[in-house]
């Protein structure tokens, strides 16, 4: 490796590629126009918006307002990129995890090999729980293994950094990039990169086998930025694999018309059922905590659940926060509760910290709806009926629980004002799978 870090796959804005050249070495740079007309409209060619008529500088030139984020680019610049070569040592033996996979999870790895072989673009859905991480090691080996440049995405820091750990210790001998907007480490160029969605827009053509984990979640569900910035971080003959355990419509009709293939794993790698819904109606818990007080039934359950396990309690905006901890503490004197937020300067070290098993109550917004494994936790959400929690975030949050085999049975309460259709369809899909769960359990 050179002094320079290599920089194969990457991209830039021209005006941003005096910043860089101390920094890395650019070989074979090559560029295309950052803006073609298509249909008689500017179209930005880094994040394949169309340019708005009011995005015009002094000179009369058009910018894109839409990506403006990584850098400005402006009608007549080019954007900077360096092909990817895969010059990087190869792995014999890349997989080092010696974990055993399930005869569900088996087959479910066994398609993942056969579509990054194939290099076909394919969805995996699969519940919470379920070990979608682990099912694609064999993978993702099959790739290193034969020379490929992967890439496992995520729409949340969270998220990657529970998948980088993972990673590590499954491909140990293999050189792990993490990149995300709070990473201080310089980048480095490496056979593997665990990123989140955003990061990709800083890379062209630069994987053979593009992973994204929770293709559902926010930011990345139904922003056609991101899905350019996928698009484009794909060589043109590329793997590319879709995780969700709640799949899209686009999705569905996706690998109903063909365009995707699909597999489905409805039931946990412990072989347990999804924990189900306890629903129970509190009208009046927005005065109760403006009071400092629970509602009795929810504290009654929250006393007894703390008995065996720890409580993740969700509520549905940051200014719930304090107030909910108030009521809790006060309910519950002698028990540890912290709060935690996506604007939290401390966010990563309190969700550290719960998952090492600091803590009694650790009450979130959606910033811990998935992605996040805590050990031997129940479930509460408060104020299921906020608009916030839709279906999909309502199922991963009820996914939080029972991760564990000897702690299957955690428990799931949704506290709601209104019994609102997400709710309803929330708990329907998590029967729906379960369904599907002991079905596949008769087989075995």
């Amino acid at each position: 490796m050179m002094a320079k870090q290599l920089a194969y796959g990457r991209q830039w804005s021209a005006t941003q590629l005096s910043t860089v050249m101390n920094n890395y070495s650019l070989p074979q740079i090559k560029q295309r126009p950052a803006f073609q007309i298509v249909n008689q409209r500017l179209v930005c060619q880094r994040c394949g918006q169309v340019v708005k008529e009011q995005a015009r500088l002094p000179d009369g030139r058009y910018y894109c307002a839409a990506c403006l984020t990584f850098g400005r680019l402006v009608e007549g610049d080019q954007l900077v990129y360096v092909p990817e070569c895969n010059l990087f040592e190869s792995i014999v033996e890349p997989l080092t995890w010696s974990g055993t996979l399930t005869p569900f999870q088996a087959q479910a790895a066994k398609q993942i090999v056969a579509v990054i072989t194939k290099q076909q673009r394919h969805v995996l859905t699969a519940v919470t729980g379920a070990g979608k991480t682990e099912m694609l090691f064999q993978g993702i080996a099959t790739a290193l293994a034969n020379g490929q440049r992967v890439c496992v995405a995520a729409p949340r820091v969270a998220v990657c950094l529970e998948l980088y750990p993972r990673l590590q210790a499954a491909f140990a001998n293999t050189p792990i990039m993490l990149m995300h907007g709070e990473q201080t480490v310089p980048y480095r160029y490496t056979p593997l990169v665990v990123c989140t969605t955003h990061q990709l827009f800083k890379f062209y053509q630069a994987f053979d086998t593009v992973i994204v984990d929770e293709v559902d979640a926010f930011p990345f569900v139904n922003n056609p930025l991101l899905e350019m910035a996928v698009k484009q971080a794909c060589k043109p003959c590329c793997a590319l694999i879709y995780l969700t355990a709640t799949p899209t419509v686009k999705l569905r009709h996706a690998i109903n018309t063909g365009d995707l293939t699909g597999s489905e794993l409805p039931i946990r790698f412990h072989g347990h059922l999804l924990p189900e819904p306890h629903c129970y109606p509190l009208f009046t818990w927005r005065r109760s905590v403006k009071r400092h007080q629970l509602p009795s039934v929810m504290r009654n359950l929250l006393r007894e659940c703390l008995q065996e396990q720890r409580l993740l309690l969700f509520v549905p905006q940051v200014r719930d926060l304090e107030a909910v901890q108030q009521s809790v503490v006060r309910a519950l004197p002698n028990i540890t509760v912290n709060t935690v937020h996506a604007g939290d300067p401390n966010q990563l070290d309190k969700i550290a910290a719960f998952r090492a098993g600091c803590g009694d109550v650790l009450i979130t917004t959606t910033v811990l709806e998935r992605g996040v494994t805590f050990k031997n936790i129940a479930v509460f959400v408060l104020g299921a009926e906020h608009v916030v929690f839709t279906e999909s975030v309502l199922v991963q949050i009820a996914g939080r629980a029972g991760r564990q085999q000897e702690h299957a049975a955690n428990p799931v309460y949704f506290f709601y004002a209104d019994y609102t259709v997400a709710i309803q369809r929330a708990c329907q899909q998590i029967k729906r799978q379960n369904r599907k769960g002991r079905r596949l359990q008769s087989t075995v």
